[in-house]
């Protein structure tokens, strides 16, 4: 009888705040912020403080999950997410749904940008490409291909129709989305281009490097030829020349930066007033953008600062005095604003850690200037309001993770609590919801338990003291001096009468747990003191004392593994074979096995009674970091640097399950008493819960999931490492897509679809054969195709694939197969929400079967009724839609008539008020200022007459 195992899933994760890899968003109304959290991204209440919803993939069980890389929010509530694989998620935020897939790239996607109506969305890749994006139609447009390394970010210009691309290859490109080409090429960069952004005016755009500037760049505007008379100039012949219409981006100056780190990120916030730059550090920069009228107005006041120094010699020459006034009135008729007349240095925030990135606030509150969110790479969130002078820290999210990879996790006797350890603080949590309870400050925690009944906790620290925590007041008891190194393990009694801990001091003490009053305290305490100890002669990294408490085993720094008997502390039995040190122990219920865990990437299992090694398994591709075995049984779960949790059976010596989920090194875990859950910490600062389902399995289905996997991991590679066309320089547009496992998966699908199809036709054929020549009793349904009929059966089949991934499935179908589908297609466009899908399937297929069916005969017939009648059903579909365009417009029209206030944003009718106000203001201190210098031009002049006259 084959044996059945339950399954052991992953059910949550937790500790992450935000993770490093990606930038953060705050969505449209500016009350939450989109932090990455590894493969997830947290919706974050920025005022509570709390995370509102998660968006979590659906990944397959036992495949490692993907990183986020990028997060972009739109107007709406939708929000898009590129994660490592090249895959990009479109998630509505408030439902917390995904609602589509996009696949296209081929490498990790480092930037994502939607234009202003959130219709379209750019990616930009380490693949070097980027793809165009309908948000609606779920599609891509098209990919433009000419970087010659990672795309690092990208802007929309002219309302959506222009493209500025950034990337490590030290140009910017400007692509034209209409025509499909790149339009221009812009050197002089020294370095990388890390960032790029243009303000809301579309009227600069500015780029961060490794340089110490920012360079900024004017934008054209109108993107034709200029025929004013600025835009010409005459050559050396006197010729007239005229500015080059392609000429999109202009250089227009430069910045010194104050931090010489390379930029990470330049942004401007929503009003275009303000530009951020943030570095490879601790610091933002943080600049005030002027408008056209006071950049005119700075011009002008450098320009007469110029001018007065020079005019200390006008009474020298009175003779030359109104040719100079002359020129200062043309100089300051026409000012010509340069990059520190338009940008000024405003103020700096530095944050306590390294920044990752950040983002502005679209909601600026009264008398502030804006308000930011900065992730740091200490798993914290951090906000700050900037004011004129100065910044303040007004809000901080880290309560919800550690500041360091977790080193150390220990369950409660009752399964209830979860303890973990970093770097400065031990935790306490509720494994089942993830939340935190506790916070206390500590050493650096290297190992950890929970003290039956739940009261206490006890942490073995890097400098080799102990720490006793109480869990109910989140206050640190006391600090024992235990071992001169640093502790690496420790293992409870099973008794529960102490617990015993190893060092790198070379020492195992035994200790016995003692509750009593200390001076100066109320109430009793629980302390702890040394009974025993054994001197070993190297540094011992592990222990584990029998279930009966017989025996106690402990490894050394030698790769061996020592045993002993606990009552006497004699050597009992001497366990070598490891090339490299063991890094776990662990020893079965019925004290029969003993496993060890190595740096050399094997597990091996003993038998307790001989020590005889009964199997080494090489069990992960780096070092062995924890064992532990399930309580009464001889199954067993172990965890290594290579991100995976592996499930065993001892007896049988094979592997059950992989689990994979962590993105760095798993360094701990815990089994609960029954067996049911299991929780991970690792490097990533996640710890997750992994629970036994009901759901059972086979070691044989196992492997060939496990084959099937292997498979897509080869189509991977294939995609990543395909053959690259040579690219020239100035660019190329190619078609968006990649070949997945599950396009191939619903290409056979429709193979088969075709084929049932195919098979069902042939049965009614010959049952109304037989029907002509005498009585036969009805056509039975056919079961496989669920009673449909056989275009309505291969319609269901077609309609099940992902508009994103429909070209890509089409492609590996034969040319038979292509041929029944387009007989199909007369037929599927009677049906009027269907003509887009069949408009798209008869043009891939018309393009990627060309050849062949220019010379089928048989095809001719075919293609000419599929002509005729989609031309007609795409007509009556474009009439539609503009008819209910027109509909929607008056319907607009309607309401703004009926209403005293128009049909639009009050928001931006009263800031469009505001900078009126704004205007006539400036209009008004500049004709003030104007007729200052004026009066106090003419008494100049007065007294120069008058000097002369005498």
């Amino acid at each position: 009888m084959v044996k059945a195992y339950l399954r052991y899933e992953q059910a949550s994760s937790f500790g992450v705040v935000t993770s490093l890899d990606s930038n953060i968003a705050y969505d449209s109304t500016g009350k939450h912020v989109f932090a990455p959290a590894l493969e997830k991204v947290g919706i974050w209440h920025v005022r509570q403080g709390i995370c509102n919803k998660t968006l979590i993939p659906t990944s397959s069980r036992s495949g490692p999950s993907l990183a986020v890389t990028s997060i972009a929010s739109s107007a709406s509530t939708l929000v898009a997410v590129g994660y490592a694989d090249g895959c990009i998620r479109i998630w509505d935020s408030e439902k917390g749904t995904c609602e589509s897939i996009l696949n296209g790239h081929r490498s990790a996607v480092t930037a994502l940008r939607y234009n202003k109506l959130g219709s379209e969305l750019a990616s930009g890749s380490k693949d070097n490409t980027v793809i165009l994006w309908d948000v609606v139609g779920e599609t891509g447009f098209f990919s433009l291909l000419g970087h010659r390394d990672q795309v690092t970010d990208l802007v929309f210009l002219d309302s959506g129709k222009k493209l500025v691309t950034s990337s490590k290859d030290k140009f910017l490109r400007v692509w034209d989305l209409e025509t499909q080409h790149c339009m221009q090429i812009i050197s002089g960069h020294h370095s990388e281009v890390w960032s790029v952004d243009a303000d809301p005016e579309e009227r600069y755009v500015v780029t961060g490097s490794a340089d110490p500037e920012l360079r900024f760049y004017a934008v054209n505007q109108s993107g034709s030829l200029v025929s004013d008379s600025n835009a010409k100039g005459v050559d050396a012949n006197g010729d007239h020349l005229t500015k080059n219409k392609w000429e999109v981006l202009k250089p227009f100056g430069e910045i010194q930066r104050q931090i010489k780190d390379r930029v990470s990120t330049v942004r401007y916030n929503n009003s275009g007033s303000l530009l951020a730059c943030q570095v490879a550090g601790k610091t933002i920069e943080i600049y005030r953008v002027l408008d056209e009228t006071e950049a005119k107005r700075k011009a002008k006041r450098r320009l007469r600062r110029k001018e007065k120094k020079t005019s200390k010699n006008e009474v020298e020459n009175i003779t030359n005095n109104e040719d100079e006034s002359n020129k200062v009135e043309e100089a300051d008729s026409v000012p010509v604003p340069t990059v520190p007349d338009v940008f000024k240095f405003l103020q700096v925030i530095r944050a306590g850690r390294k920044i990752c990135s950040f983002s502005f606030c679209p909601i600026t509150p009264k008398d502030t200037l804006a308000t930011l969110a900065l992730s740091l790479n200490n798993n914290t969130l951090e906000f700050y309001t900037l004011k004129s002078s100065e910044n303040e820290k007004t809000a901080t999210i880290e309560h919800q993770g550690h500041r360091s990879d977790v080193r150390s996790v220990a369950l409660s006797d009752d399964n209830n609590l979860l303890m973990s350890t970093s770097h400065s603080e031990v935790k306490i949590w509720n494994p089942s919801t993830g939340s935190c309870l506790r916070t206390i400050d500590s050493g650096y925690g290297l190992c950890s338990m929970i003290v039956p009944k739940s009261k206490y906790g006890i942490v073995g620290t890097k400098s080799g003291i102990l720490e006793i925590i109480d869990i109910g007041s989140a206050t640190k008891v006391e600090d024992v001096e235990a071992h001169g190194g640093t502790i690496w393990s420790i293992a409870p009694i099973p008794d529960d009468t102490g617990f015993v801990t190893v060092s790198a001091d070379h020492e195992v003490k035994f200790w016995e747990y003692q509750v009593k009053k200390k001076a100066g305290q109320e109430t009793k305490q629980l302390s702890v003191s040394n009974v025993r100890s054994m001197k070993m002669n190297d540094d011992v990294l592990a222990v584990a004392i029998s279930p009966d408490a017989k025996h106690i085993a402990v490894a050394l720094l030698d790769s061996t593994v020592k045993v002993f008997y606990v009552d006497s502390l004699k050597f009992y039995l001497s366990l070598y074979g490891h090339k490299l040190p063991v890094m776990c122990i662990d020893i079965s219920s019925d004290g029969a096995l003993i496993v060890t865990g190595s740096q050399d990437k094997n597990i091996k299992i003993w038998g307790l009674d001989f020590g005889d090694c009964h199997k080494s398994i090489f069990a992960h591709d780096d070092s062995v970091m924890g064992v532990k075995f399930v309580r009464n049984t001889h199954y067993l779960f172990s965890v290594g640097k290579d991100r995976l949790v592996k499930y065993w059976d001892a007896d049988k010596f094979e592997l059950l399950l992989t689990l994979g989920g962590h993105h760095a090194e798993i360094w701990c875990f815990a089994v609960s008493h029954r067996g049911d859950f299991l929780v991970t910490g690792s490097h990533d600062r996640s710890m997750r819960r992994w629970d036994r389902t009901e759901e059972p399995f086979f070691l044989e289905e196992e492997k060939e999931k496990r084959l099937e996997e292997l498979f897509e991991s080869e189509i991977e590679v294939e995609n990543r490492h395909g053959p690259q066309e040579e690219i020239p320089e100035e660019g190329v547009t190619a078609v968006t897509g990649k070949k997945t496992a599950v396009a191939l998966s619903d290409a056979d699908s429709i193979i088969d679809a075709l084929e049932v199809a195919d098979n069902e036709k042939i049965r009614i054929a010959e049952y109304e054969e037989e029907k002509t020549k005498g009585k036969v009793p009805d056509l039975l349904p056919n079961a496989l195709m669920s009673g449909l009929s056989p275009s309505d059966y291969v319609l269901r089949a077609i309609s099940k694939v992902r508009t994103n991934d429909l070209e890509q499935t089409l492609l590996p179908l034969p040319f038979s197969d292509a041929l029944k589908l387009l007989s199909y297609l007369k037929i599927w466009s009677l049906i009027p929400e269907k003509v887009e899908l069949v408009c798209r399937l008869a043009t891939i297929l018309l393009q990627t079967q060309h050849n062949q069916l220019v010379t089928t005969p048989a095809a001719r017939p075919l293609l000419s009724v599929l002509r005729d009648i989609l031309h007609e059903k795409v007509k009556e579909c474009k009439d539609t839609i503009g008819f209910n365009l027109a509909a929607m417009d008056h319907v607009k029209q309607m309401m703004a008539s009926r209403s005293d206030a128009p049909f639009r944003d009050a928001k931006a009718k009263l800031m469009e008020i505001r900078s009126q106000q704004a205007k006539r203001m400036a209009e008004r201190l500049d004709t003030k200022q104007e007729r200052k210098r004026k009066k106090k031009q003419k008494r100049v002049e007065d007294g120069a007459h008058g000097h002369a006259w005498v």
